[in-house]
């Protein structure tokens, strides 16, 4: 198994092909760190519990994911949702959403019952 790989111009550890977690500090950063910084790590592995630059208490945090495509031929877009069997609503007042895409009620509010 590869060690992780640290780069001193940039707080990211390197592992090939693997999911991108991101970290910070539980207390101020030392040693020149940023509060958060990136691992790019095998999901199977357990989490940082210490920084790999300054050796300080570190935790896992929930970040979030980019996805490719959008506008009207991404991954997003109205014609691909629906051919995948999605719905798409957007949000159009306090607690009511419009379907925009696919299948599915015409709107949604809450309080509604599926």
């Amino acid at each position: 198994m590869r060690k992780p790989v640290a780069r001193p111009a940039s707080p990211v550890l390197i592992f090939p092909c693997m999911p991108i977690y991101e970290y910070e500090h539980k207390a101020p950063a030392g040693g020149g760190c940023t509060d958060r910084f990136e691992a790019i790590e095998p999901m199977s592995k357990e989490p940082l519990t210490r920084c790999p630059t300054c050796g300080e208490p570190c935790r896992r945090v929930v970040s979030t994911f980019g996805v490719k495509g959008g506008g009207s031929s991404g991954l997003l877009s109205r014609s691909n949702l629906e051919a995948h069997g999605f719905t798409q609503y957007t949000k159009r007042g306090k607690g009511y959403y419009e379907k925009t895409a696919g299948a599915g009620p015409k709107g949604i509010a809450d309080g509604d019952q599926g």
